[in-house]
C-alpha cells in the first residue's frame, strides 16, 4: 500500500527460454511444480488467488495481477509495491534445472502514480535496468532501454529488452513471432463504472465480471476472476493459446485501469477493433495510453479509428524499435470531456 493510495499502474517482465530436449519443450516450464511458484511469489511479494489452464498454458491471478506460464515463456505483470524484478534470478535458476536457457527478457511499465513508495530495485528506471543488467547471463548481450515520452508528464512508457541474437529492425521478417501485444493504462475512469468495482457483502467474482460488461469484451474467452475487498478487481481470459487480462484500482483520486492482450497477424483487423471499442466503454478514462509491440505488424494505425468515435482523442504517438520484439509504438489519448 502506497502513501497516499494503492498504486495501479504495473510492472510487467517477460522471459523467453529455449532448451534441446523436445519431450522437456511438449510441456517445458509448465511442469514447474507450485512449491517453486510460489517461492518465486514470495521474492516479489504477492500470492496466487485464482488459476486455471488448458492444453496451451496456466494462468493466475496474483494478489497484485497476473502470472502467465507457457511451456517456453512466463509472462508476470505486478502493481502496488510490488518487487517484480525480484523473480529473475529464481526463475532463471528453476528453468536451468529444467534444461532450459534464458534467451530474451522484456520489461515495460508505465509511470508511478506513487513513485516515492516503490522499494528498490523499483525506486527509478537506472535502477531498474541497472539491477536488470546484474541479474541477466551476460549472453543476452543485445540490450536497449529507452524512456518513451507523450505529451503527458504522467504518462510515459519505460521499455528494456534483452536477448541473445541480434535481428536488424529493417528486416523484420525474419523475426519468427506472428504476434502482437497491446498493453492500455487507464488513469481517471469515469466515476459511475468504477463504482461498479467495488464489492458488494454477496457479490461474486463472475458477477462482477457480468455487470461491469467485463465479460462481452472477449466473449469466447474462460474467465478467471477475483474481486477484492473492499474493492479492485483482476480478471485472466484464456482464448486457445492467447491470454487477456484486466486489472482495476477504482478509488477516486488515483483510479486506474490495465487491459492486456495478445492478437495475431493473421487475425480479422476488426477483432482487435472491437476490444478496444468495448474497453473504453467499459471503463470511460479520461486518460489512456496503449503500447503496441509487433515485428512489422501496423495493427497500432487502426487504434486511432476504433476509440476516437468513443471521445477519445489521440494526443501524442511515438515509435521506437527493441531488440528481438520488433516495434513498439506508444499512443496516448484523453478524453473529449475532459
Amino acid at each position: 500500500m502506497a502513501v497516499s493510495g494503492f498504486e495501479g499502474f504495473e510492472k510487467r517482465l517477460e522471459l523467453h527460454f529455449s532448451g534441446d530436449d523436445p519431450v522437456i519443450g511438449m510441456s517445458g516450464l509448465r511442469q514447474l511444480d507450485f512449491e517453486s511458484i510460489e517461492e518465486v511469489l514470495n521474492a516479489v511479494q504477492c500470492t496466487v488467488v485464482s488459476a486455471v489452464g488448458n492444453q496451451y498454458f496456466d494462468s493466475y491471478v496474483l494478489s497484485e495481477s497476473s502470472l502467465f506460464v507457457y511451456p517456453t515463456k512466463i509472462i508476470i505483470k505486478t502493481c502496488g509495491t510490488t518487487q517484480l524484478l525480484k523473480s529473475i534470478l529464481p526463475l532463471i535458476q528453476f528453468s536451468c534445472e529444467m534444461g532450459f536457457v534464458i534467451s530474451e527478457c522484456r520489461y515495460t511499465r508505465g509511470n508511478f502514480i506513487f513513485p516515492k513508495a516503490q522499494p528498490f530495485p523499483h525506486t527509478n528506471f537506472k535502477d531498474e535496468i541497472f539491477y536488470l543488467q546484474e541479474q541477466l547471463p551476460i549472453h543476452l548481450c543485445y540490450k536497449k532501454a529507452s524512456v518513451m515520452p507523450s505529451k503527458f508528464i504522467s504518462h510515459s512508457w519505460h521499455v528494456f529488452t534483452a536477448c541473445d541474437k541480434f535481428y536488424d529492425p529493417f528486416e523484420i521478417s525474419i523475426i519468427p513471432n506472428e504476434l502482437f501485444t497491446i498493453e492500455i493504462c487507464m488513469t481517471e475512469l469515469d466515476r459511475v463504472l468504477a463504482r461498479k468495482f467495488f464489492k458488494h457483502p454477496t457479490m461474486a467474482a463472475n458477477e462482477m465480471t457480468e455487470i461491469t460488461g467485463i465479460s462481452d469484451i472477449n466473449p469466447n474467452a474462460l474467465i478467471c476472476d477475483f474481486v477484492f475487498d473492499p474493492c479492485g478487481y483482476s480478471m485472466n481470459g484464456i482464448d486457445g493459446d492467447r491470454y487477456s487480462t484486466i486489472h482495476v484500482t477504482p478509488e477516486d483520486g488515483f483510479s486506474y485501469a490495465s487491459y492486456e492482450c495478445v492478437g495475431s497477424i493473421y487475425d480479422d483487423p476488426n477483432d482487435i477493433m472491437n476490444i478496444l471499442k468495448k474497453v473504453v466503454q467499459v471503463f470511460r478514462p479520461g486518460t489512456m495510453s496503449i503500447s503496441t509491440t509487433s515485428t512489422g505488424n501496423e495493427v497500432w494505425t487502426r487504434i486511432v479509428k476504433a476509440v476516437e468515435p468513443l471521445g477519445m482523442k489521440c494526443r501524442s504517438c511515438t515509435m521506437d524499435d527493441f531488440p528481438a520484439v520488433g516495434s513498439v509504438v506508444f499512443q496516448t489519448f484523453t478524453s473529449c470531456r475532459k
